[in-house]
């Protein structure tokens, strides 16, 4: 009997030694208790433009902060390349077909359930600043002020939830940025969790820095893609006919800053209807003095090119205009990489770090002269693949790198399971927080994609595919029947299509009876297409 109370005690003593490092973290994270959430989404930020991925075209040492505190995923990527349907995936946690937004045209079912609205539910405390691109009042918000559609780089008007719409004088992505800290500082309950969608304009068409990135980015030249002058040889005809090309697509004035008396004087034609339009609706919206300063640091460039266009070559035109395009577009990446640093700053100073989850992501990819186009839209990989990093002291080890395949599907099943909460059953996502511990076993091996804007702005074909870490196989459809493989290992820059190889045979067959299977797990199917095509046709399209 003594012998069997020593083996006991001995047994509790172990016990409690092998048990110490894992109970204690276990207690430590109750009495943290729900984690703050800080979501914060750029608009067409490409992966490309930010020095945690690539310090080839510009310096962000605030966004990296998140990656070196936390989690850089080398693989993120989203469902529908588009602005509208990325944030209806990232809010309902289903795919585009599911939640009825396809494109930026078709209305977003507003009967969805979304994440903010179960941590709402759940005591959380939520507000949004920024950029929805859709719906004038986002359910599951105690507070929100957001741009209407696009908004504007100078002077943007607000809808807001409390005091109707508001116009601020200033720069929008610094008034975002100053809502949001406001909101932090002042506004919030202390003794609750929040949740803070922190979201900007920048850096989306059409580009304009603040005052303070002017001159800096105005003399800068940038280093060129390989694939600036690619002519599409040897994939499909989806490539051929995109209408994304920085020479003959992209607007003038808008995009270029070219002011529209100086296209009169040098007989420049129009690349759209709205080319004009943009400078007139951006550019004629600054205050007289915003103006003076904008006039003083571009009228310099404009003269120049005056000058210069008149004997300049197609090629050296299509230069000129990837360096007025990464001018503008990096300056405008700046002034958030200002906010994003004043916004981390707080949480530290205020003690919040430690518990809250920070995302930093956007909308989708974009091209920054690859393959020679703007945009998005494809499923290649420039504009298919997102940034994603998320720094969670507490739960992240500082440093980390995933090269899982994880969509923005994920973020809604993310965010309930970090407040403990049960996704419902009709969301499509997984959740990362097994990621975020470093467990990788068991998630997907391959994600879902699915693109319908077509025929509209920027000709990108209908198409749908599967992606993995290593392949990705597509299929065009609509006005065409086309497949490509790409081999993303093998072919980075995605020039080749081997669909027809036969040294890729087994791989096209597998990865099309893969494809076919995603497509049952997530409800879509060849009726859904031809469903939405047929609605397509009714609907007004802003391009017309």
């Amino acid at each position: 009997m003594r012998i069997q109370i020593i083996l006991k005690l001995i047994t509790v003593a172990f016990t409690s030694i092998i048990c110490f490092g894992s109970c204690q973290e276990t207690s430590e994270e109750k009495k943290l208790g729900p984690p703050n959430i800080l979501f914060i989404m750029s608009d067409d930020h490409a992966y490309q433009a930010i020095s945690a991925y690539s310090d080839n075209l510009i310096k962000t040492p605030n966004i990296d902060r998140i990656a070196n505190d936390g989690m850089l995923f080398t693989n993120a990527c989203v469902t529908n390349s588009i602005c509208a349907p990325s944030r209806a995936v990232i809010l309902s946690g289903k795919h585009s077909h599911i939640n009825g937004k396809i494109d930026n045209i078709f209305p977003f079912d507003t009967t969805q359930i979304t994440f903010p609205q179960l941590l709402q539910d759940a005591g959380y405390q939520t507000a949004m600043f920024g950029k929805l691109h859709f719906g004038n009042s986002p359910k599951g918000f105690d507070q929100f002020k957001i741009l209407p559609g696009q908004g504007w780089y100078y002077n943007p008007e607000f809808i807001t939830k409390y005091d109707g719409r508001d116009t601020v004088i200033g720069y929008t992505t610094d008034i975002i940025t100053e809502m949001s800290l406001n909101w932090l500082k002042n506004d919030r309950t202390v003794d609750q969790p929040f949740l803070l969608m922190y979201l900007h304009k920048a850096p989306h068409r059409e580009w304009l820095p603040p005052k303070r990135h002017y001159t800096n980015y105005l003399n800068k030249t940038f280093p060129e893609p390989e694939t600036l002058f690619d002519n599409y040889k040897g994939r499909g005809s989806a490539a051929k006919e995109a209408e994304m090309n920085l020479l003959t697509h992209m607007n003038w004035a808008g995009d270029s800053k070219i002011p529209p008396d100086v296209m009169d004087e040098l007989g420049i034609a129009e690349n759209s209807i709205w080319d004009k339009k943009a400078y007139e609706r951006t550019v004629d919206r600054l205050t007289s003095e915003q103006r003076n300063d904008w006039d003083e640091a571009y009228g310099p460039m404009i003269e120049k090119f005056k000058k210069e266009y008149p004997t300049v070559s197609d090629e050296d035109l299509m230069r000129w205009r990837y360096q007025r395009y990464m001018q503008d577009y990096l300056g405008s990446i700046a002034a958030v990489d200002d906010g994003v640093g004043k916004v981390l700053d707080y949480l530290e100073e205020s003690g919040l770090e430690e518990n809250t989850i920070v995302v930093y992501t956007s909308d989708q990819g974009f091209y920054l002269g690859e393959h020679g186009w703007f945009d998005k839209r494809f499923i290649y990989n420039e504009s298919f693949k997102t940034p994603l990093m998320v720094k969670w002291p507490a739960v992240i080890d500082a440093g980390s790198v995933n090269t899982q395949m994880v969509q923005n599907l994920d973020f809604a099943n993310t965010f309930l399971d970090a407040a403990s909460l049960e996704a419902p059953s009709d969301m499509q996502g997984e959740s990362l927080l097994p990621l975020f511990k470093g467990e990788n076993s068991g998630f997907r091996d391959a994600v879902y994609y699915h693109y319908y804007e077509y025929p509209s702005v920027h000709m990108v074909k209908r198409h749908y595919g599967i992606v993995t870490e290593d392949y990705k196989l597509v299929h065009f459809y609509y006005d065409v029947d086309e497949w490509e493989l790409y081999d993303r290992k093998k072919d980075k820059l995605e020039m080749k299509n081997v669909y027809h190889d036969e040294a890729y045979a087994s791989v096209v067959s597998d990865l099309t009876e893969q494809l076919n299977e995603l497509r049952i797990q997530y409800k879509d199917s060849p009726e859904l297409d031809k469903a939405f095509i047929e609605k397509y046709k009714d609907l007004k399209r802003w391009d017309k």
